[in-house]
């Protein structure tokens, strides 16, 4: 039997964040926007997600250094309609990363997934490229 590959392990866990977060798309890019995993409902684009993911941690980057903020680790923008696209910026191994969701209601929930997506993220990528 052969061992799967960490990018699968990535994407197989992304699917299930989405799955139990009711979240229409997840990614995880690297901080200047390379897509490393994702997983996504028809129609949406995961490479143009990561793309603004990465620009929108940079520019937060900025505006937190700008005013004297020190680790900003999660930042969120909401549309019109309450849709919020949340961004959970953490290092592995020396590596910045960023898991972006998109979650579909004002209020719902979403902080417990995120937070264990990111543990499980770290280990996964501790195993393969440490």
């Amino acid at each position: 039997m052969t061992q799967e590959s960490g990018s699968v392990l990535m994407n197989r866990l992304l699917a299930a964040v989405n799955e139990a977060g009711g979240f229409p798309i997840s990614i995880l890019t690297d901080s200047q926007g390379l897509t490393i995993a994702s997983a996504a409902d028809d129609g949406r684009d995961a490479e143009r997600q990561s793309a603004v993911a990465a620009f929108l941690h940079k520019a937060v980057l900025q505006v937190s250094k700008q005013l004297g903020m020190a680790g900003v680790d999660e930042f969120s923008f909401f549309d019109a309609n309450g849709q919020r696209l949340v961004c959970r910026s953490f290092t592995v191994s020396d590596q910045g990363l960023i898991l972006a969701v998109l979650v579909p209601e004002r209020n719902q929930a979403y902080r417990r997934v995120t937070q264990q997506a990111v543990g499980r993220i770290q280990k996964i990528w501790e195993q393969f490229w440490k």
